[in-house]
């Protein structure tokens, strides 16, 4: 049975703006507790962070699974200027690790697992190599600590959103109609669509003469602006020189088979960041935890569980 979220931090629907001299943002947070826990929320979690336009939602069912196997508490966090935690002018992998490093000291957690996918993978990669006394070990999936250049998929995304939130859709399917010329894929338009909310009745009209009996518009959560300006730099690694930067503790790299993120060439340069690192392959592209969540589940369980000593 999978287990319930235990708490959420709540916010406004629409998520606040940092101010200008705040260098970490909170970050909202689901908590999945285990039915039979091993240990306190504090002691071993797990935290679990997205990707790019990505939010904890996306991964509840994997979050729930983990919980369940290992028995361990899964804090799935939204990421700066994602899903509902606040919004901020700055958007690289420094500042996400500064904010994950928050998160793990204000709530007092011991020794957690993080794992990270895509832009979650660089964000858990850095923090392991910034301050690696903070966490006990990482997972990264499908991304490596090298400089890539980002898909142009990403850059076309933001001119289709930007495109929705200039028509005040006000269903789905008509920002579907035209995010469709843009991407073929159902899934990943779906995926992008998550992303819309209805903003709340007090900063919208409500009444039939104001809305002509149609539903309230819908925007995107995610702050286009700035992630639009951040693109440039996403596919960037902060660390450069193995030498002065090092994770000595384990590290899972997980990849997709048919994708191109970690290539074979990627592989020397994680050993050196990485020592203790082990690598999966699973027949899957980027997108591996939704595209065979069993064979990601099991991967992840068997470098979690206890070993005998």
């Amino acid at each position: 049975m999978s287990s319930p979220v235990a708490s959420r931090r709540q916010y406004s629907a629409m998520p606040t703006a940092a101010t200008e001299d705040e260098k970490t943002v909170p970050l909202v947070y689901d908590l999945h507790a285990p039915s039979k826990p091993v240990a306190d929320a504090k002691t071993s979690p797990i935290i679990v962070m997205h990707g790019l336009f990505g939010s904890k939602k996306n991964n509840r069912g994997i979050s729930k699974v983990l919980a369940r196997d290992l028995g361990r508490y899964v804090y799935a966090v939204d990421l700066r200027n994602h899903g509902e935690s606040p919004h901020h002018h700055r958007h690289d992998y420094n500042a996400m690790a500064d904010d994950v490093a928050r998160f793990i000291t204000e709530h007092g957690l011991k020794e957690p697992t993080l794992i990270g996918h895509s832009m979650g993978a660089k964000t858990a990669m850095a923090l392991a190599l910034h301050n690696p006394s903070l966490i006990a070990n990482i997972i990264s999936v499908d991304n490596a600590p090298v400089d890539a250049r980002l898909g142009s998929d990403f850059a076309k995304y933001i001119r289709a959103m930007k495109e929705i939130d200039a028509a005040n859709v006000s269903r789905q399917s008509d920002a579907d109609a035209i995010l469709a010329a843009y991407e073929p894929s159902l899934p990943i338009r779906q995926f992008l669509l998550g992303n819309l909310y209805r903003p709340s009745p007090s900063s919208t009209p409500t009444t039939t003469a104001e809305t002509g009996n149609k539903p309230p518009t819908q925007k995107f959560r995610v702050p286009l602006a700035i992630l639009s300006k951040a693109l440039a730099h996403m596919g960037d690694f902060p660390f450069r020189d193995p030498a002065a930067a090092r994770f000595e503790k384990p590290a899972l790299f997980v990849r997709g088979t048919k994708s191109t993120y970690v290539p074979d060439e990627a592989l020397p340069v994680i050993g050196q960041f990485f020592p203790r690192f082990e690598l999966v392959d699973i027949e899957a592209g980027h997108w591996v935890i939704s595209e065979s969540p069993e064979a990601f589940r099991q991967a992840v369980v068997k470098f979690l569980e206890p070993k005998d000593d």
